[in-house]
């Protein structure tokens, strides 16, 4: 159950990124995605990252080549799947989408092939149950940006073999990456844990104890964090923040997932953070 051949369906932050790590590990991949332009930005950003890489001298120009060799980009998805042996979906967070991949995924992919998906939050069983190989199927949580980020939650169902999981835990060894096992749940590990605290960040906010800028500030100064709850909700994108909060909410009904106001206004403003230009920060 050795992965060689792979197809990234998805061709946005993260399924470019995946397909990028994937391609640099000696894997050969085929980026799917339902528009030609989509495809296409997304392997020219790939481009562009090891472009930037080799300039930092973080890869040689033999890897670049190598890397871009084992690249391959189609909307064609009976092609894109073709001689797989695994199958990441890394498509938006919404449960019809996703189960209407895998749905078409089992119709056209070999028996003997694995499939994956990069949920943040929604059911792995659900969607592997949809399919005819759910001992076949596993949840792969990449973080963001995952060229970058070192750690991967590997979640199991029920149904998981013991196969299935070897030859993914094998994968990520193989990829550089550090594997967390997880039984299938509402927010996994990383997710469970972060909405708990950021929830509790934004709160603090709507009760007016202080502003969103000395919150950050006191994450970053006093756990030497990176960046604070706000900053890091900019980034990932607010109207994601609020559909994570939802889905805990509704799952577990636990009030510390409850969405908060801050985020439910700028959600319905429009102000989803970096990519719109305003969040709780401005940006150019």
């Amino acid at each position: 159950m050795k992965v060689e051949r792979a197809c990234v369906v998805g061709a946005g932050t993260m399924g470019h990124g995946i397909a990028q790590v994937l391609a640099r590990s000696g894997i050969h991949v085929c980026l799917h995605d339902v528009g030609e332009d989509l495809v296409q930005a997304g392997l020219k950003k790939i481009e562009k990252s090891l472009n930037t890489n080799l300039e930092r001298k973080k890869i040689t120009r033999e890897e670049l080549v190598g890397t871009s060799s084992r690249l391959s980009g189609t909307v064609n998805l009976v092609e894109a799947v073709r001689d797989a042996d695994f199958v990441i979906e890394a498509i938006i967070e919404n449960s019809e989408a996703k189960n209407d991949v895998f749905r078409r995924l089992d119709e056209i992919c070999d028996p003997r092939c694995i499939f994956a998906t990069n949920t943040s939050y929604l059911s792995v069983t659900g969607m592997a149950s949809l399919t005819g190989r759910p001992d076949r199927f596993v949840g792969m949580h990449w973080f963001n940006p995952p060229q970058v980020m070192r750690g991967i939650e590997l979640v199991r169902t029920e149904m998981t073999s013991k196969e299935t999981l070897d030859a993914i835990i094998e994968l990520c060894q193989t990829i550089g990456k550090e594997a967390a096992v997880v039984k299938d749940s509402p927010g996994f590990i990383a997710n469970r844990l972060l909405q708990a605290w950021r929830n509790e960040s934004f709160r603090l906010y709507d009760e007016n104890l202080a502003s969103f800028q000395d919150i950050d500030r006191a994450f970053k100064t006093a756990y030497n964090f990176r960046m604070g709850p706000f900053e890091l909700g900019d980034i990932a994108g607010l109207e994601i923040v609020l559909t994570g909060s939802e889905t805990m909410y509704r799952e577990t009904g636990r009030e510390i997932f409850r969405p908060a106001q801050c985020v439910i206004k700028r959600v319905k403003a429009g102000d989803y953070g970096r990519k719109t230009g305003r969040g709780f920060y401005e940006y150019k």
